[in-house]
């Protein structure tokens, strides 16, 4: 394995169904299937679904499960009836054996009661994701996630530029993230390697605004974990230059900082995976700066 498979390794997981792609399922079911068996597996990772249309993508991809082959793993996205989408989720994970495993689900709090509401009620069965905001010191929800031994995401992006975060408020995240040993997700704007400006949707009409690149973040992230300063991790994740990323076989390093396989292995241990609508962009642009 090489150093950036070893960064990338499994790391999009493949969110169609959500804008700005908003693709029905059978679209994003196909494209999922077709990305499974291209020359880039090796970056993909699950299929993030509602646990209120795991009936639906039964229905949709029957011929895709029956086909056999390497397991379907998704994610599950939880709403309001916890209990309601634990339920879907262990039916299908029931029927789907040997096809398809939901192993995992997401949910939203914003306070460090609903944290240990919702993963009591996972109870460890799955691994969960909670998304909680960060505009505020994230580290009081961040501990809780910790004690119910779960684990965190962050929203990173949107559709209008005011769905981006701060890079100081990132960098807190990741800060209370390593300093309670949680590890994380992230979710919404990284379709793209590195930082700039990028239409926010798909839209003839679309804004712009700048957003991260998951190099950014997921850099930022492996490099925190080791020590990096505040200083440096800020400027890391504002990079915006593929001249200042040296890429090898056996290692990734940005300015004076430098990461070898073994180190991007036990980084991805910590920053675990992006929820992008696309896998393709994040793919094409990483082959378009020559990272790939």
């Amino acid at each position: 394995m090489s150093a950036i498979h070893a960064l990338l390794s499994g790391i999009i997981d493949y969110a169609g169904l959500f804008p700005p792609a908003a693709l029905d399922l059978p679209t994003a079911i196909a494209n999922y299937s077709s990305c499974r068996t291209g020359d880039e597996a090796w970056a993909l990772g699950r299929f993030v679904i509602p646990a209120t249309r795991l009936r639906e993508l039964e229905a949709v991809a029957q011929a895709e499960l029956r086909a056999g082959g390497i397991l379907w793993k998704i994610s599950a996205l939880a709403g309001p009836d916890v209990a309601r989408d634990l339920s879907e989720i262990a039916a299908f994970n029931q029927r789907q054996r040997g096809r398809a495993v939901a192993d995992t689900i997401e949910l939203k709090a914003s306070s460090t009661g609903a944290i240990a509401e919702a993963l009591a009620a996972v109870d460890c069965k799955l691994d969960a994701f909670v998304e909680v905001p960060i505009a505020d010191d994230p580290a009081p929800l961040i501990d809780a996630i910790a004690a119910a031994r779960g684990r965190a995401k962050v929203r990173t992006g949107g559709i209008t530029a005011d769905a981006i975060p701060q890079p100081a408020q990132l960098l807190r995240f990741i800060r209370g993230c390593v300093r309670a040993n949680v590890p994380f997700k992230a979710t919404a704007g990284l379709h793209h390697p590195l930082r700039g400006a990028y239409r926010l949707t798909y839209q003839p009409d679309s804004g712009c605004a700048t957003m991260f690149g998951f190099l950014n973040l997921f850099l930022a992230a492996a490099f925190v974990r080791q020590g990096m300063s505040d200083p440096d991790a800020l400027e890391l994740l504002e990079e915006s230059s593929p001249a200042n990323l040296q890429l090898t076989a056996e290692s990734v390093a940005w300015r004076s900082h430098r990461l070898d396989e073994a180190g991007l292995r036990y980084a991805r241990g910590f920053a675990l995976a992006f929820g992008s609508c696309s896998f393709r962009e994040p793919m094409d642009d990483l082959r378009a700066m020559r990272l790939l």
